[in-house]
């Protein structure tokens, strides 16, 4: 089950090693569902991407601010994994970075497989920490008919399968481009799967 602990580390934090790269770095500062690609973004300490509308301590997303507007911010970047475009082009749709809604777009990172909690070094200073996936919604049949059940679907076993990337906060600040590379350092102890937030 997805919510049970996946596994342990022996006493602290795993090595920091390097696992992937940025394909692509967005943001808008409008509430919209796709974000514009851009050179670079700057990463800002508990705040989020400078510049971006999901940029907060409190939540930003906007059917969140409605329930709550003091919860905390849990998805200031918004991570997803080229991966999946990939995979849903062999099936027909075309989908490029930035296109979902993400921050950062990565390769060569299971992004979807990290504990929560974990710490993703992007680039030369930026530190981010997973705190959940992302649960797609009804917007991305908007942007592409269809696409959501590619990326919201049930496993063999008849789970939920959440394939829309992971939310994090900002830990470290810095600039972070395409092209620079991922370091992926998971948390000490038992881990425990990543829920939607």
């Amino acid at each position: 089950m997805r919510a049970e602990r996946v596994g342990a580390r022996e006493s602290g934090m795993a090595q920091s090693e390097q696992a992937g790269s940025v394909v692509a770095v967005s943001r808008d500062g409008q509430h919209r569902f796709s974000k514009d690609v851009v050179d670079e973004i700057l990463l800002v300490a508990g705040l989020g991407v400078e510049g971006d509308a999901h940029a907060g301590v409190t939540v930003q997303h906007l059917s969140r601010v409605a329930r709550d507007p003091a919860q905390p911010n849990l998805r200031q970047v918004h991570l997803i994994h080229a991966e999946l475009f990939d995979e849903v082009g062999e099936r027909g749709y075309e989908v490029a970075p930035g296109q979902l809604g993400e921050n950062v777009t990565t390769r060569g990172v299971d992004l979807l497989r990290l504990p929560a909690d974990t710490l993703l070094h992007l680039g030369e200073e930026a530190v981010v920490r997973v705190t959940g996936l992302r649960n797609p919604c009804q917007q991305i049949n908007g942007f592409e008919p269809g696409l959501l059940k590619e990326v919201l679907g049930h496993s063999q076993d008849g789970e939920v399968e959440r394939k829309g990337g992971v939310m994090s906060v900002v830990v470290t600040g810095g600039v972070l481009r395409a092209g620079d590379p991922i370091r992926v350092e998971l948390p000490a102890g038992e881990t425990v799967a990543l829920q939607p937030v």
